[in-house]
């Protein structure tokens, strides 16, 4: 190691002397021909360098380095000095890689070319074009430029993936290659693995993406149809087990069905709403009950993908680049989709609001409104910045915790996508990105540039204020129900007594506890125009695919199992049930959406700023977050009002669990976690290794290279939590996370 760290030294103190050198008008000291080699050693040198601290994951300065390799081969040019056609293409290749990984897909193009101009055969290069095509939507060229490396690397497990992600995607029959004996296996190096996060951005303008939700993106690789219960019928146990029928009838075509093209499977496939509880970001995955074969354990909640089709859909609706209503017409129609404020808080749930862009910016992060007794300032008790100049919008989502989503302004230079770094680790370049970190952020992105809205963000938190409080709201419930909420003492007594306007205690003189298992659900439907309460949605058992009206019920009989009977007992329970199961909402999640509908912004846990426990009030760490300045973890979703509570926080395994975890690592890794000794088992290369899950060396090279991908992967999060200030300066001790901070043996 040391060695190597000399080598280094002594390269980059010879790359100093040569710019140094050749940015003077001095002669050189010697012949024409040791000038030569004296500016090819210089490219060679920086050509190394870039190389070496690509390996360490600063592509910014990786693309520093082969520029002023580049350009010194071009000065060299003018002094009639050539530099090799082979480090030139090599130099072009690596740079593209280097702009691949921090999202420049236009550059990464434009230096594929170039090296493909050298040398046509430049495998790397094809490779690299490929991924750039993809990127930027361009299938079918893309799946041109790797076709024409796979036949130069067959057997390359890169090349191999690529190909049959490009071919599923234009609809391409998906083949095996045949494998010849004593192949020679080519490796397209550590450049072309995503292995950290864009430590910078070279002085470029990218062009924004345009996004039209009333096309088809899908038109080519995707056929779409509509259906309902009554011609797409289960025929079997699973989740994909429906058929199809196609007799004539009275279709509500309320269903969306989906395929992809010139494949052998041509059965239709469900295409369920897109699951929107959670702020997950991630890739989509199929369940992994349903991927072996079985039945998912949760129906009707699950949140994983039953299909590709599935997957395809979510994805490019999530980013804001298709709409499920326009997929059965692959033109789109004439008019366009526009998103609006409402529309956002209706899918998002929560609020906007300002606060201090100083604070929400400090590591660790600090939220403060404006100061009550001066709202010039910000709320933070000791320094107080001032508010208007530097305020920030952010989206607040109250659930279980408390989550803030800074707002960028917007500008023609954003990508409309989600940053992959933020999604997996956090990244590091944080308002220098031009992708957006979070899906509302994305949302309001869109909305602005569809809206060809002002760029300003005092006039977009007037939009957003305007219209969150005068465009009417998306009504909530079956079409034909009308729904409230009541006191449910006060409804056994014979009155109808809502909430107060602190949603604590019923209007009622009485004042009951507006509670949750206090209230009832009423509903009037418009054919009989009489109030009927509805009970919960039954889930001690399996919930049926259509609700029933109970047998006794319909004689005009009384129930015999009123409480346990999970037949509907009226036409209008029966109703919000089947609407409850589709849109998949649980009987304790009916009220919050119920607020929500009534006005964005609205919650239980909002109007309620204590807790009651055995007749006492408890106050809670949020009740005052907003109030008095403090630190909140992004991680977490906690907000800590004193140093005291802050390090005990960072400190706790709950919270050190989180900074080495996310919500999809259990489908990124297919080995066992890293033991911290990193080398082969030669036991079980040999077949002798008895130990199998215990053994503390990987079982092949394979396991051994996603431990390894792994490390770097989780050093990238911890680097990110230090910055961030979660985690105490003196903090060393990780638990199984430890041989993080010792050197790989």
């Amino acid at each position: 190691m040391s060695t190597l760290c000399q080598d280094r030294s002594s390269r980059w103190q010879d790359i100093e002397n040569g710019l140094q050198f050749i940015q003077s008008t001095l002669p050189y000291p010697g012949t024409q021909e040791r000038y030569e080699v004296f500016i090819q050693d210089l490219v060679r040198n920086l050509f190394g360098e870039g190389n070496d601290v690509f390996n360490e994951g600063e592509w910014m300065r990786s693309i520093e380095m082969y520029t002023e390799a580049l350009s010194i081969a071009e000065y060299a040019d003018s002094e009639d000095i050539s530099v090799p056609t082979g480090t030139l293409e090599k130099l072009y290749a690596n740079r593209a890689a280097a702009y691949l990984n921090i999202g420049l897909h236009d550059e990464a193009l434009v230096d594929c070319e170039k090296a493909l101009q050298l040398n046509e055969g430049n495998h790397r290069a094809l490779y690299r074009k490929a991924r750039a095509l993809k990127e930027m939507g361009r299938h079918k060229e893309a799946y041109e430029a790797v076709a024409k490396c796979s036949l130069a690397v067959p057997q390359d497990p890169n090349v191999i993936r690529l190909t049959q992600d490009l071919a599923k995607m234009l609809g391409l029959k998906i083949r095996k290659a045949y494998v010849r004996s004593k192949v020679r296996v080519y490796c397209l190096t550590d450049h072309d693995k995503p292995m950290g996060m864009a430590l910078g951005m070279p002085d470029v303008t990218p062009l924004p993406a345009i996004v039209d939700l009333a096309k088809n993106p899908l038109a080519d690789t995707h056929e779409f149809k509509q259906a309902c219960s009554n011609c797409y019928v289960k025929t079997g146990l699973g989740v994909l087990d429906f058929t199809l029928y196609t007799e004539e009838h009275k279709c509500k075509k309320d269903i969306l069905l989906g395929r992809v093209k010139n494949q052998q499977d041509k059965s239709w496939k469900l295409i369920r709403p897109r699951p929107t509880k959670s702020q997950y970001v991630g890739p989509y995955y199929i369940c992994k009950d349903v991927a072996i074969g079985e039945g998912c354990r949760y129906p009707g909640h699950c949140t994983f993908a039953y299909c590709q089709e599935e997957i395809d859909v979510w994805s490019l609706e999530r980013k804001g680049f298709i709409c499920r209503d326009f997929l059965f017409d692959p033109f789109g129609p004439t008019s366009k989709i526009n998103l609006t404020v409402p529309k956002i808080l209706q899918e998002h749930h929560g609020i906007f609001m300002f606060l201090c862009g100083v604070c929400f910016d400090h590591k660790p992060r600090i939220i403060s409104k404006t100061n009550k007794d001066n709202p010039s300032l910000c709320s933070h008790p000791v320094t107080k910045h001032a508010f208007e100049d530097q305020k920030c919008l952010v989206h607040i989502l109250r659930e279980n915790t408390v989550r803030y989503s800074k707002i960028r302004p917007y500008s023609p230079q954003n990508q409309m996508d989600i940053c992959r770094h933020e999604v997996r680790y956090g990244c590091v370049r944080e308002d220098e990105c031009f992708y957006a970190h979070s899906l509302i952020e994305l949302k309001v992105w869109m909305m602005q540039h569809q809206l060809d809205f002002p760029h300003d963000l005092t006039q977009t938190i007037y939009f957003v204020s305007f219209q969150q409080f005068t465009t009417p709201l998306k009504r909530f419930g079956p079409p034909n129900l009308k729904m409230q909420f009541v006191c449910g003492q006060c409804w056994r007594n014979g009155q109808v007594s809502e909430a107060d306007k602190n949603k604590k205690y019923c209007a009622a003189k009485a004042r009951h506890s507006w509670s949750k298992d206090k209230r009832v659900v009423l509903v009037s439907s418009i054919e009989r125009k009489k109030w009927t309460t509805i009970r919960p949605l039954p889930t001690k058992k399996p919930i049926p695919s259509q609700f029933e009206i109970c047998m006794h019920v319909s004689t005009g009989k009384k129930c015999q199992y009123i409480g346990n009977c999970t037949f509907a007992h009226s036409t209008e329970e029966r109703d919000l049930w089947t609407y409850m199961k589709e849109n998949n909402i649980h009987a304790c999640q009916l009220y919050e959406h119920w607020l929500q509908s009534q006005k964005p912004g609205w919650s239980e846990e909002a109007s309620n700023s204590a807790i009651k426990e055995n007749g006492k009030q408890i106050h809670m760490p949020t009740d005052y977050a907003e109030e008095v300045a403090g630190n909140h973890c992004w991680l977490c979703g906690k907000n800590c009002n004193s140093d005291r509570q802050w390090q005990q926080h960072i400190t706790s395994e709950k919270h050190r669990e989180k900074v080495f975890n996310s919500e999809d690592d259990q489908n990124c890794w297919q080995y066992r976690f890293p033991t911290g000794t990193f080398r082969v088992c030669e036991r079980y290369l040999k077949g002798t290794c008895t130990e199998e899950e215990l053994c503390k060396l990987a079982h092949g090279n394979e396991e051994l290279k996603e431990w390894t991908e792994r490390r770097e992967f989780l050093l990238m999060k911890l680097a990110k939590a230090r910055k961030d200030h979660l985690i105490a300066p003196n903090d060393n001790d990780f638990g199984k996370y430890s041989f993080l901070l010792k050197d790989i043996k």
